[in-house]
């Protein structure tokens, strides 16, 4: 009885020890890695919570870490923009989104703009906030199972299933704004940023982006810009990245417009997780669609 208790206790040491450790550039990618790995990895996305993960400027302490680790999950799309200047071991670098590369979108015309503690910074180049068009989440998700698999085949039913279950769930979101875009396909939107860019294609929505800040009320230029904007975009709804500021919902309301927040979750939320801001991502979709004005 002691042998095999003693056995146990070996084997249970080797799993810990066999557990793989994976870096991602992103929340989103170390979410997939997380519910697919599940207790045979260690999912790590080590970006501070105030900062944008597309903008952020790791420290050397950062990259060692990022060296260190077993797999390097990347979002492509021109995702992370330090990964030009640091030195990456190739053999563990997993670019997610490699399987729809020839689908990216350009974004040319960006101005240059700042917020949070990242510095100024432009979206032109390549939209990079993949992950919003479910079903590309998907192909990420299963680029982050083969990968897995290839470094731990031993659990590769294992990362089989949990990926199963993940792809059910971002496959119900994916349909379920597909059903709600039908109910009014014309429907026009304004986003309070351009990163909305893979999320209209996929669904299918008439939608123009502004540069406001969620956490900022708008200067008298930019609710110049706004009145231009729908002169020939008559938008009846902003979707924005986090909480708008209140006067911004006030000001936005005597304009005509109403306020919902799709938030694009790209660092670890303060409440719930990747599913369950989705999923409220969802919701909030919704009052564009089942509810008037």
């Amino acid at each position: 009885m002691l042998f095999i208790t003693m056995l146990l206790l070996v084997s249970m040491v080797v799993t810990a020890a066999d557990k793989l450790t994976v870096y991602s550039v992103n929340y989103p990618l170390a979410y997939f890695a997380e519910r697919i790995g599940g207790e045979y990895v260690e999912a790590v996305s080590p970006v501070p919570h105030d900062v944008d993960p597309a903008f952020w400027e790791p420290t050397a302490k950062d990259i060692a870490a990022f060296q260190q680790a077993d797999v390097i999950l990347l979002n492509g799309a021109g995702y992370a923009r330090w990964l030009k200047r640091a030195s990456l071991p190739q053999r563990k670098l997993v670019n997610t989104s490699a399987a729809f590369k020839n689908d990216y979108i350009s974004v040319t015309g960006a101005a240059t703009h700042q917020h949070g503690p990242g510095g100024d910074h432009s979206h032109a180049g390549t939209a990079f906030t993949t992950w919003l068009d479910f079903n590309q989440a998907i192909q990420q998700a299963k680029a982050v199972q083969f990968a897995l698999e290839k470094r731990r085949p031993e659990y590769a039913d294992v990362f089989r299933r949990n990926y199963a279950v993940l792809e059910t769930e971002l496959d119900n979101l994916d349909k379920h704004i597909m059903k709600l875009v039908t109910r009014d396909p014309d429907k026009l939107f304004v986003a309070s940023h351009p990163v909305y860019q893979y999320f209209a294609r996929r669904y299918h929505l008439s939608l123009k982006s502004v540069m406001w800040e969620p956490d900022a009320v708008p200067e008298e230029r930019q609710w110049g810009e706004l009145r231009r904007l729908l002169d020939n975009h008559a938008a009846e709804w902003m979707i924005w990245e986090g909480e708008p500021n209140e006067r911004s919902v006030i000001g936005l309301k005597e304009t005509g417009i109403n306020s919902l927040v799709f938030s694009p979750c790209a660092n670890v939320p303060n409440e719930g997780d990747f599913l369950s801001v989705m999923t409220e991502n969802v919701l909030q979709l919704e009052k564009a669609y089942l509810r008037s004005k």
